[in-house]
């Protein structure tokens, strides 16, 4: 049953998965890429990407220590 299902899906998808390579991307990505701001914008993200892993580890510490209080 699952099987068919997959199957089923997949074959449903995959033309769309085709037709969105074909698409061409947003031109504000190609004028990010012509001037050299999508570094600017990749730096960015990582770092909000990383202070967010961040937190949460902090969290997790913070959390294990209140746990074997107990």
């Amino acid at each position: 049953m699952n099987n068919k299902i997959i199957i089923f899906l997949a074959s449903v998808l995959l033309p769309f998965i085709g037709k969105a390579q074909e698409m061409a991307g947003p031109e504000m990505a190609d004028t990010f890429r012509s001037e050299g701001k999508i570094y600017v914008v990749i730096t960015v993200i990582s770092i909000i990407f990383i202070c967010l892993i961040g937190y949460l580890v902090y969290i997790d510490t913070k959390l294990r220590k209140l746990e074997n209080k107990k």
